[in-house]
């Protein structure tokens, strides 16, 4: 049956969450290369997001595969919204770095040269430069209609040039037909040019790999300078060039499908050798973006497009420069521009290097929040346990870790020193599955019993369990750890993320059967944890009525809910018959948000995103409950597949002060009015206002200051 509520397209609403990561380097409050490193976050989730979604919404759009949710003709409509956004947005990126960033870097005496235009006093290091440190990594490609297509690299850049031979008057003198072999290479001399004018394309490939992208050229007096290598190559093209006009050039790049289809019903092993095998093609995926540059005459691009033989859906104009998201290691000359002062980790005085964090958790619930407190607290308390002659077993999952993951080497330890040690290996983790392998052969190989992916399934839930027994048999208390964020430990220090350490009989006991769950051992009953594909939904609507019958008695019906993302209509369709019946719900959401506001159904909702120094990670769910509010915390969104199709945990917060804690934190974030914005129903983002006569909060640092002054 067809809904009566409308819903934004998931896609659409995820270009507005990049874009409002894009605006944050407009804010001149921030210092100035933090602004240029949004730009680069920008321009790195957009290259993932044409290699993942818009791989699958192509692939469905060209009849490859099948979806139950779109046909090929809303798939390739989809595409061309999606192409048509991401242009629209080029518009403001570029006028964002050229009339904001790069005056801004002159400024502060940084002149970042953008063309082949230079200082007369450069000009000579620039051609030194060329000769000694770049000419030699250079190999210019001939491109032809009629020979065989080379092959273009995933995500590298690439010069498209255009060249036209001289007028014999003009090569006198001139290199030898021997030495035009040797730099542009044989085949152009296959080629049977009849008109000496007739244009010759070749493409070749930056050498980043030898050669930074970003060339510091000497200072002089005050000023210091930078320049894009592709402009110092594009400035000598006549030195590889000789004998021919370079007539233009111009930049490009190939995006490819980085998803890996693999038999989810597979047993282990063949899981781990589909994945050896495919994860090796990612680079050799179908093109799902052809990016070039706009200024590119249309002859051209039509001779690229055909020579390579791109589908037009497939073109997506850029700028001069592409693959901004190297900005992030653009270099910084001048060393009195300061960086920006983050919060740092707090270590908890009462759980010191001295103290037994197992001590502490036996009397009270302990809830950190990272990066705000150290990730060095959870190394601890897995070093505590490796170290705990009553340890029984130590058993986690792993979904993303750290390389040379302090996590794992402690785990390693636990079995080294006698320990049982079981680790859930979840090796269908975008990106991550050759490093979550390498990992689980490595534990294995230390004694680590491994259990691998669940068929069908992704284990999401970023849970640890220790068991113990006192050395005389008697029951003393195991700890269990639930957290919104991964056990990793560089994450930790850019993610926003809490975790919560208890050695609550009921909560143990609930995720011991879930680690026996995900070894096939049995089909669990849960009391406290509420777990996705067992009792979440259940769980979620029966605290969503109670809401409504609140709200229908005259009482106030509240709900906040923070997550990343909201995309699973039957969950949204509560939410909006909440609405319609007085509840008041705030949204704060990062990214995806498919729920619309501001329609008659939705009138009592509002959604808030919030972009900050960290990235807002934490799933944290409040049911007002008639004043006797229940605060739940854990790892999924509220997306189909967390909630249908993973394997997810979350966690009632039970000690009173850790739930306040909680919603103080929410309350923050609620009366952000300086990295806050409304999502509108265009979804755009509108920035909150701060009240005249008000103070200035923005959630991140306040937070932390709170915090601060609680902890100490």
């Amino acid at each position: 049956m067809e809904s009566k509520y409308n819903y934004f397209k998931r896609d659409i609403s995820w270009l507005s969450f990049n874009y409002r990561v894009l605006l944050e380097a407009l804010d001149e409050r921030l210092p100035l290369y933090e602004r240029i490193n949004f730009i680069s976050i920008y321009s790195s989730n957009l290259e993932e997001f044409y290699k993942i979604r818009v791989a699958d919404h192509k692939a469905v759009a060209s009849g490859a595969t099948e979806s139950d949710e779109e046909t090929v003709q809303s798939a390739r409509e989809l595409v061309e919204e999606i192409n048509k956004e991401v242009t629209r947005q080029l518009d403001d990126r570029v006028r964002i770095y050229e009339q904001k960033i790069l005056p801004a870097l002159r400024k502060n005496h940084i002149i970042f040269y953008q063309d082949n235009h230079v200082e007369p006093f450069h000009q000579q290091f620039i051609k030194d430069f060329f000769r000694e440190e770049i000419f030699p990594y250079l190999q210019p490609v001939p491109v032809s209609k009629d020979k065989i297509v080379s092959f273009l690299r995933d995500n590298r850049l690439y010069l498209a040039i255009r060249v036209y031979p001289k007028k014999e008057e003009e090569n006198k003198g001139e290199e030898t037909k021997e030495n035009i072999e040797k730099y542009v290479g044989e085949c152009i001399n296959e080629r049977n040019v009849t008109d000496f004018r007739q244009p010759l394309y070749f493409v070749m490939k930056q050498p980043y790999a030898k050669v930074p992208r970003f060339i510091e050229l000497p200072s002089r007096e005050k000023n210091h300078y930078l320049m894009f290598t592709e402009d110092i190559i594009k400035a000598n093209l006549n030195l590889i060039f000789p004998g021919y006009d370079v007539d233009s050039s111009y930049c490009i790049k190939i995006s490819r499908d980085a998803d890996i289809l693999i038999d989810d019903s597979a047993s282990s092993a063949d899981l781990v050798a589909q994945l050896k095998k495919k994860v090796k093609k990612r680079k050799i995926g179908d093109v799902c973006r052809f990016v070039y540059d706009r200024a590119m005459p249309s002859e051209f691009l039509d001779f690229l497009v055909d020579a390579f033989r791109i589908q037009r859906d497939e073109l997506v104009p850029g700028d001069k420069h592409l693959n901004l998201e190297d900005l992030r290691h653009l270099p910084n000359p001048n060393k009195s521009l300061h960086s920006l002062e983050k919060p740092k980790p707090m270590k908890l005085t009462v759980l010191d290097e001295k103290e037994s964090i197992f001590n502490y958790v036996a009397q009270k619930d302990l809830l950190l929040y990272y990066p705000y407190h150290s990730f060095e607290h959870f190394i601890h308390f897995l070093y505590e346990a490796v170290h705990n002659p009553e340890t029984r077993e130590i058993m986690v999952t792993q979904y993303r870790v750290a390389e040379n993951s302090a996590v794992i080497n402690t785990l390693i330890a636990a079995a080294q020193n006698g320990k049982k040690v079981t680790v859930f290996v979840e090796l269908k983790a975008r990106f991550d599955e050759e490093n979550n392998l390498a990992t689980a052969e490595m534990m294995q190989a230390a004694g680590i019993k491994i259990i691998y992916s669940i068929p069908g399934l992704k284990v999401h839930a970023k849970v640890a369990l220790i068991r113990r027994r006192g050395l005389n048999g008697e029951k003393i208390p195991s700890y269990a750890y639930i957290s919104t964020g991964n056990f990793n430990e560089k994450t930790a220090t850019l993610y926003a993320d809490c975790g919560l350490f208890t050695c609550r009989k009921e909560i143990v006991a609930d995720l011991y059967n879930l680690f026996r769950t995900l070894q096939g051992k049995e089909d669990p009953k849960f009391t406290t944890l509420l777990v996705a594909r067992f009792n979440l939904i259940p769980e979620l609507n029966r605290l969503i009525d109670r809401e409504i019958s609140l709200a229908d008695e005259g009482k106030k019906g509240r709900i906040i809910l923070k997550m990343n993302a909201l995309q699973d209509p039957a969950m949204i369709d509560r939410l909006y018959e909440a609405s319609e019946h007085g509840v008041q719900i705030d949204l704060i959401v990062r990214g995806i948000c498919c729920l619309i506001p501001g329609q008659s159904y939705s009138r009592n909702i509002r959604v808030t995103r919030i972009v900050d120094s960290f990235l807002e990670h934490a799933r944290i769910w409040y049911f007002g409950n008639d004043g006797s509010p229940k605060v739940f915390m854990g790892s999924p969104d509220w997306m189909r597949r967390n909630l249908y199709r993973r394997i997810e945990a979350i966690t009632p917060v039970l000690a009173p002060d850790l739930r306040d804690s909680l919603i103080e934190m929410l309350d923050i974030q609620l009366a952000d009015n300086q990295k806050a914005c409304w999502v509108d129903d265009k979804l755009q983002n509108i920035f909150k206002k701060r009240t005249p006569g008000t103070s200035a909060v923005r959630a991140q640092y306040t937070f932390y200051d709170w915090l601060n002054k609680k902890d100490n």
